[in-house]
């Protein structure tokens, strides 16, 4: 018989977050042990989630960023969810094997649609036809949706994600997973927290702003290990990156566009970046840019304008990347990655004045990379508040209504990840409820975390 596992992920959690500002945390920790981690190039959630899943490299299990080019379709895909897009047996399924019996609840980790475990949960927004973007999440089965937000409301999507992200998010995920473990009892419970993954980044890892979101988080955290402690479930604590300080936004796209590499469209006066017609263009994606290359012959000119642009680290050309074990047919004809302190923008406009309508709005699959302006309202706007509330009455009246409140200064953010730097304080970490073992190590890589939750889960 299977022993009952709980792995609660809390994005951006190092050892320097740990403080006497997270008394349930330090005590988790104290009692238990402490590893590092290294985690796969890059370090973003998607690639680090299917590491941690599958035991694979990204040129394993093909998640080789947060997103990639579909280069059949010329069109970016970013945030996608079904899980076929993922390669490699996941853990639970590993489980199964060895114990028919083993089940699992997967809440909010990512490629949760379609998925094998038992039950899930994801945001799933509803996009209406008159343009509004609906809170909503999909699950498995479907009617475990209407459980959840019958009792505890809606799910709060834009606390989750954007300029009111915020722990309610969170406290609405915690309170779901264990509803789910009530319900259903699995054996194995996965469970994504990421307040201080959204804090971080718009505050830095090391101002005020990121003690007070660990110590609103290490409440929740406390419920959920009494929960599960309650229900004589193991409880492991985990985390996929480390937020790093950044002040040095890197417009590699821009870069590309004045060595005559990179393509955009004219529309309604605005500017569209045209992949399909791009010798080569960047996928932004934190502290990487994946670089894709239409023809071969430019990518020695490619490399060297990336490797020109400041903030620019280094780039791996394919035979570097395969050498890391991160080729995969998804996978750009440059890597590039950020010097510490840096991190790429999406952005390919010269002039702010043409820059694309969506570019100032919460609107992660058209943007191609990652924005973590998002996370700001735009403070050129004089009241803030009254301007997102003013087009919001718009929308619920039934007008279609763009809310562009987002900024389009990259300065404004503070923190940033995806570099694979030595483990140190700032490295993601494994703390289970055993007692340290003499003689095994104290950094492992992402790869070993699988191993370590089937250990955990078999172990009865």
């Amino acid at each position: 018989m299977a022993q009952r596992t709980a792995v609660l992920l809390v994005v951006g959690l190092t050892e320097s977050v740990i403080s006497d500002a997270t008394p349930a945390l330090r005590a988790f920790r104290d009692a238990g042990r402490l590893r590092r981690l290294r985690p796969p190039l890059p370090a973003v959630t998607c690639t680090s989630q299917s590491t941690i899943l599958t035991g694979l490299s990204p040129g394993g299990h093909g998640v080789v960023a947060n997103g990639w080019y579909d280069r059949a379709y010329a069109e970016p895909r970013f945030w996608k969810q079904s899980a076929h897009l993922v390669h490699g047996e996941r853990l639970w399924d590993t489980a199964r094997r060895h114990d028919p019996a083993v089940t699992c609840a997967s809440m909010f980790w990512w490629f949760n649609m379609h998925a094998s475990a038992q039950y899930a949960v994801t945001p799933r927004p509803q996009y209406r036809a008159d343009g509004r973007k609906v809170p909503d999440c999909y699950s498995a089965p479907p009617q475990l949706r209407d459980t959840l937000q019958q009792e505890l409301g809606p799910f709060p999507l834009f606390r989750f994600w954007g300029p009111g992200s915020s722990i309610e998010s969170t406290r609405w995920i915690a309170r779901a997973a264990a509803r789910v473990d009530a319900l259903h009892d699995p054996t194995l419970s996965l469970v994504y927290l990421p307040h201080l993954d959204y804090a971080l980044q718009k505050h830095g890892p090391d101002g005020p702003e990121a003690r007070r979101a660990a110590a609103e988080l290490d409440p929740v955290l406390a419920g959920l290990i009494e929960h599960h402690r309650a229900r004589n479930a193991r409880v492991m604590i985990l985390s996929e990156y480390g937020i790093a300080a950044v002040d040095r936004p890197v417009h590699l796209n821009r870069a590309l566009r004045q060595a005559g590499l990179l393509s955009v469209r004219h529309e309604n006066a605005l500017e569209h970046l045209d992949p399909g017609a791009s010798r080569a263009f960047a996928l932004a994606d934190h502290q990487v840019a994946l670089v894709y290359v239409a023809r071969p012959q430019d990518v020695p000119h490619a490399a060297a304008v990336c490797r020109g642009v400041p903030g620019v680290e280094g780039v791996l050309d394919e035979a570097a990347q395969r050498a890391l074990g991160l080729w995969h047919e998804r996978s750009p004809e440059l890597l590039a990655v950020a010097q510490p302190g840096a991190w790429f923008t999406y952005y390919y406009w010269l002039d702010d004045a043409l820059a694309p309508d969506f570019a100032r709005t919460v609107d992660i699959h058209r943007k191609p990379g990652y924005d973590p302006c998002e996370l700001f309202v735009d403070p050129r706007l004089g009241n803030p508040t009254l301007a997102v509330g003013h087009r919001l009455i718009r929308r619920k009246l039934g007008l279609r209504t763009l809310l562009d409140v987002i900024p389009l200064d990259a300065t404004l953010v503070r923190g940033s990840h995806g570099r694979v730097d030595p483990p140190g304080p700032s490295s993601p970490v494994l703390i289970t409820d055993e007692r340290p073992t003499q003689g095994e190590p104290e950094v492992i890589d992402m790869s070993v975390v699988r191993r370590a939750i089937l250990d955990a889960l078999l172990s009865a």
